[in-house]
């Protein structure tokens, strides 16, 4: 194991490391929180394919796989679906408006600042409980490796990521995302895929030895598939860790197809980890929880070194998905609550106040680290969190963004009341079908479509003002960027 040992201890290093070189190109709050709005299409790809498949992708999708064979791929599946639609629908759109914040654009849609706060609200439970589910997943990997107690690998895992954030902000997250890209790359698809296949026989022995069923691609049931892409298809298009991604695109052609390249890839992975989890049910017929496929199948079947790569690849799964989770929760509680709450910022900040803003958002991501790791350690249910996470992003906020975007004639109050209705709605139907069913967030939609529908009818249309300075920031207009202090771009 001490080669193993070495490349998790050099990969830990190394994200240190591109925090630290982060940390000298975040000189403004836009390099900060958005990489300077300044990446090219591979770079792009990278970032947006890394912060959407993490743990629950890789560790959660082979034990999806062990457990209902190749359909258990469509978790991962759906979230490639709503990267796909996110980028050909409306990351062009989104990348033009030069915002920081899902709340900054519900701002400028509907006027008035009043949708803002509100949606900042569910934004920021979400990013949180989605970092938190993130961070408690390095107890399973450190475990595998090191066999440490589970509070200490959720302090190790979350002590790195919360370094290199705070360092760097997205500069340092956007590097070392590209890297994680390239482990998973090679750890899960071109080293572990293959191995287990081949382990276990190959696909004519895996489809002797276990139930046709397992190779039915609509095996794990339809109404499953529909909740997933409810949950996870919509998420995509309105999570504010998915969006402070498509701000860094340095054009909306970028933004187009750099994430319609990493929704492709996203798909690729889906099926990888649906089939490593079919051959572990080969190898491992009576594994006592299917999440633990994929730890059991690395530390049996595959030879030193490699073993290692693919723990980090692991690790760099679920280190993507965690920071990015982290800024976005931070950026979230700084621009959307705290900032509304001491007061509006000035548009026009005094010469100088760039470095104080930086400061800021870097204190905020080391404030929101600190209660992510206290509530991992604490927390037990990660499941029903992050249900209750997804349900309310979904069922409050997703109505009033796409609507905003595709409907002129839906207003502020119109927004309000579907945030409102649409949350409460969620929150008293899963108390009442419970946190796992299928029903509140089916439910709780519609009650958000009703409300925004009925009440932006039956109120005053968006003041022509408001409608025409959200066209002109839509044709990417109208937007002032802080001035660039940071070296050139990186390659792609």
């Amino acid at each position: 194991m001490a080669v193993d040992y070495t490349v998790i201890v050099v990969y830990l290093a190394g994200m240190v490391a591109m925090g630290w070189w982060g940390m000298r190109r975040a000189k403004s709050k836009s390099e900060f929180l958005v990489a300077g709005r300044r990446l090219g299409p591979a770079m792009y790809s990278g970032t947006m394919a890394a912060i959407v498949l993490g743990g629950a992708s890789t560790i959660g999708g082979v034990g999806l796989g062990y457990q209902y064979g190749l359909s258990g791929a469509w978790m991962v599946f759906t979230i490639g679906l709503g990267l796909l639609a996110l980028s050909i629908f409306f990351s062009a759109r989104i990348a033009r408006l030069k915002v920081y914040t899902v709340s900054e654009m519900l701002d400028l849609r509907y006027g008035g600042g009043r949708a803002g706060i509100i949606s900042g609200v569910v934004m920021w439970a979400y990013t949180l409980m989605l970092a938190v589910t993130s961070t408690i997943a390095y107890a399973t990997i450190f475990d595998v490796i090191f066999g440490m107690d589970r509070a200490l690998s959720i302090i190790l895992g979350g002590a790195v990521v919360v370094a290199y954030s705070t360092l760097g902000g997205m500069w340092s997250i956007t590097l070392t995302d590209m890297v994680q890209f390239v482990v998973k790359t090679i750890g899960v698809l071109l080293l572990l895929l293959p191995i287990a296949v081949v382990k276990a026989g190959g696909f004519s022995e895996m489809k002797a030895q276990l139930p046709t069923e397992y190779f039915d691609p609509l095996g794990i049931g339809g109404e499953t598939i529909f909740t997933y892409v409810l949950i996870y298809t919509f998420g995509m298009l309105i999570g504010q860790d998915i969006w402070q991604r498509v701000f860094t695109a340095r054009s909306d052609k970028v933004a187009r197809y750099g994430g319609t390249v990493a929704g492709t890839y996203c798909l690729v992975y889906a099926l990888a980890g649906a089939v490593i989890g079919t051959a572990a049910k080969v190898l491992y017929p009576k594994l006592p929880h299917a999440d633990d496929a994929f730890a059991t199948i690395v530390k049996d079947e595959l030879p030193m070194g490699v073993r290692g790569l693919v723990l980090a690849a692991a690790l760099a799964a679920v280190m993507s998905t965690s920071s990015g989770a982290l800024i976005a929760c931070a950026t979230v509680a700084n621009n959307d609550i705290w900032s509304r709450l001491r007061g509006a910022v000035p548009k026009d900040k005094p010469e100088g106040e760039v470095h104080d803003e930086v400061r800021g958002n870097r204190i905020f991501i080391l404030i929101m680290g600190i209660a992510v790791v206290c509530i991992a350690i604490a927390l037990n249910n990660v499941v029903e969190a992050l249900t209750v996470a997804y349900n309310l992003l979904v069922g409050g906020l997703l109505v009033p963004i796409l609507g905003g975007l595709l409907w002129k004639r839906g207003t502020v109050y119109g927004a309000l009341a579907a945030v409102a209705v649409g949350g409460l709605g969620v929150v008293g139907l899963m108390a009442w079908y419970g946190i796992l069913a299928n029903e509140p967030v089916c439910y709780g939609l519609l009650l958000s479509l009703a409300a925004y529908v009925a009440v932006s009818l039956a109120t005053r249309p968006t003041d022509a003002a408001v409608l025409a300075a959200w066209r002109e920031r839509l044709a990417g207009r109208g937007a002032e960027d802080e001035p660039e202090s940071a070296p050139a771009p990186l390659p792609g």
